[in-house]
């Protein structure tokens, strides 16, 4: 009897002792949040990306004004006075590094004081006298205008750009690190919670034990001895059922873990999701100058004489002798809106005129009516201008379009009559 109370007595200390704490549950949406968080750090990149190409481009416009400025203020007294504008432009700007190293392109623009004389332009520009028979003073004060721009393939926006890639990727990979060592040390708490409640069950197995040999040894009508068996029996289920939930929270952790492989596998996906929506952004930025410079074309030719068309019609005519130019080419020569479209439009029609063994003909045009025999001629890139052979001239211009207009054009050429 005393012994079995005593062996009582030392069992009771141990189903008083406290479980350990399991490990705080994660939330279910923690991988959604990450993701989220990558989403928001992309978008921060593009916006960051174009904020600043577009804010050097101000800054070089500002820098490169004040060259200009600084470089047309002469003494007519050293010498001609177009002679120290181009020597003091080319030595502010064309020999600049963010011209030479930056790809940077500047367009100065330097007009006397009369506004029809060139002193300095970067390619000619019809209507400008630019080769001024005055040397003087009247040249002065000249009129500056200068035109910045950082292609997205320039150096300068490829730095930019790669400076924020790599902000962007490390902030990735700090954030993905920091998710791992999270779950490892909610797995390593959890672990060292089911080795505690292992030992402790081991520990009430083994008192539970005893105890059940000391009663088979004393006699079976006290029940303070069956008392305490079910109450060890009772913690010991109590311990097993923690054990099970621990087991399954490893289990669940574990699962996790194996998610942030899945994490990084989809950190690589979207590194290469960010290099295909940067070139994206090249061609939006590229489509987006092309609708600001139309607006700005459209705002600057409100005050434009309505006779337009007659006044190219009649320059090109008297200009090309060798061209016939119908009203439809030069509808879509006055509707191109840009200016430097329309010399470069304007010099591919010179070399069809004076040069045209020189002038680079991409094909003849197929898909046409049999009776049709068209040329498609290419300027500026993407500008084409579609011709045949003359009747009273050597060529005929039939139209000027461009790639986007490629199936209108086409169309309008099918509908052609045959020329007798």
């Amino acid at each position: 009897m005393e012994d079995a109370n005593a062996t009582t007595r030392e069992a009771e200390p141990a189903t008083g002792a406290a479980t350990p704490d399991a490990a705080p549950e994660r939330r279910p949406l923690d991988r959604l949040a990450s993701f989220r968080f990558a989403y928001l750090a992309i978008f921060a990149f593009i916006l960051a990306y174009v904020f600043t190409v577009e804010g050097l481009e101000r800054a070089l416009s500002d820098y490169f004004l004040d060259a200009t400025i600084a470089a047309t203020s002469v003494d007519p007294a050293n010498g001609p006075v177009p002679d120290q504008i181009h020597a003091g432009i080319q030595r502010e700007i064309t020999e600049s590094a963010w011209v030479r190293i930056g790809d940077v392109r500047v367009r100065p623009l330097v007009l006397a004081a009369d506004g029809r004389t060139a002193i300095y332009a970067a390619a000619p520009i019809p209507g400008l006298l630019t080769d001024p028979d005055d040397l003087g003073e009247r040249l002065l004060p000249a009129m500056i205008d200068v035109e910045v721009s950082v292609p997205h393939n320039a150096l300068a926006a490829n730095a930019i750009l790669v400076l924020y890639a790599a902000l962007l990727v490390t902030t990735l990979a700090i954030h993905t690190r920091r998710l791992t060592s999270r779950e490892a040390q909610d797995l390593q708490a959890l672990a060292e919670s089911r080795d505690s409640l292992s030992s402790r069950a081991r520990g009430i197995e083994e008192e539970l034990g005893i105890v059940r040999e000391r009663l088979a040894e004393i006699e079976p009508e006290h029940t303070l001895f069956a008392e305490e068996v079910d109450s060890l029996a009772s913690e010991r289920q109590q311990l097993l059922a923690q054990l099970d939930a621990v087991e399954q929270r490893e289990r669940e952790l574990r699962a996790l873990t194996a998610g942030s492989e899945d994490l990084d596998a989809e950190r690589r996906a979207l590194e290469e999701l960010l290099d295909e929506a940067t070139n994206d952004l090249a061609d939006k930025e590229s489509q987006i100058e092309e609708l600001r410079s139309e607006v700005r074309r459209n705002a600057r030719g409100k005050g434009k004489p309505a006779r337009e068309n007659e006044l190219i019609e009649r320059r090109l005519r008297t200009l090309y002798k060798n061209l016939e130019v119908d009203t439809h080419a030069i509808d879509n020569l006055v509707a191109l809106r840009d200016e430097s479209l329309k010399l470069r439009a304007e010099e591919a029609f010179k070399r069809l005129s004076d040069e045209p063994d020189q002038a680079v003909v991409r094909r003849k045009v197929g898909g046409l009516p049999p009776h049709l025999s068209i040329f498609e001629l290419g300027f500026a890139g993407k500008g084409r201008i579609y011709y045949t052979k003359g009747q009273a001239r050597r060529f005929r211009v039939l139209l000027v379009g461009a790639k986007n207009s490629q199936k209108t054009d086409l169309e309008y050429l099918s509908r052609l009559p045959k020329e007798s």
